[in-house]
């Protein structure tokens, strides 16, 4: 069998506004006023803000849709991640710093963060980090593991799995598609559980039902996972 291209409603990318906060509705407010000061300069507010959580909570969503609104503005930032691996200096024109997975750098790693956020503090730029755990808590050097700790801190919760269907369903309402209760059994049982994922899915499934003219099944599911 032919192959069918998947790319027909695919996740459009993290965003503010496809973000369902449920229990994380604080957290988003401040990212929500923390991006709308940009206006291709940076940020107001210098004070650094550390999200922490498990994962699936959307601390990285958070994060990449807050670069994306910077760099909408006109922005350039600086971004580093647990697999970024080349050494960049700070760039006095960066609006903002984003430290993610910060429970993940290796030493070198840890030390370009630590030398980041001097400059950033400096150039009185905002830094946004997140990590999987409380600044306290962070196996990290001193110095970095503090300066986390110096602002806003916000610990994100996953959904419960009644909010995680009450999203799923009010996507689907939206894309005009129709979820039975068996699909979306099979969706939060067989997938990942994160909502970045399962949005995602939900894409997938769409472009792939409008593509054989079939609607949103179980056997559509299997199908469209063999001809990935």
């Amino acid at each position: 069998m032919q192959q069918l291209a998947l790319d027909i409603g695919l996740f459009n990318g993290p965003s503010l506004s496809n973000y369902w906060a449920g229990p994380n509705a604080e957290a988003l407010r401040h990212l929500e006023l923390w991006v709308g000061h940009g206006q291709g300069s940076a940020p107001r507010s210098p004070v650094p803000t550390y999200l922490w959580g498990p994962p699936g909570c959307g601390k990285s969503h958070l994060l990449q849709a807050a670069r994306e609104a910077l760099r909408a503005q006109g922005s350039t930032v600086g971004w580093m991640d647990a697999d970024s691996h080349d050494a960049l200096d700070f760039d006095e024109a960066w609006s903002a710093v984003f430290l993610d997975d910060v429970h993940l750098y290796t030493a070198a790693q840890q030390q370009q963060a630590f030398n980041w956020f001097v400059n950033a503090q400096t150039w009185q730029r905002p830094v946004l980090a997140a990590g999987e755990l409380a600044p306290a808590d962070l196996v990290l050097r001193d110095d970095l593991r503090t300066r986390l700790g110096w602002g806003h801190i916000y610990s994100l919760q996953l959904l419960s799995e009644p909010e995680r269907r009450a999203v799923l369903r009010q996507a689907a309402d939206a894309r005009g598609i129709f979820l039975s209760d068996e699909v979306m059994d099979y969706m939060l049982k067989r997938f990942s559980r994160d909502l970045g994922s399962l949005m995602e899915l939900l894409g997938l499934l769409d472009g792939y039902a409008l593509q054989t003219q079939r609607a949103i099944t179980i056997p559509l599911i299997k199908s469209m996972m063999e001809n990935a």
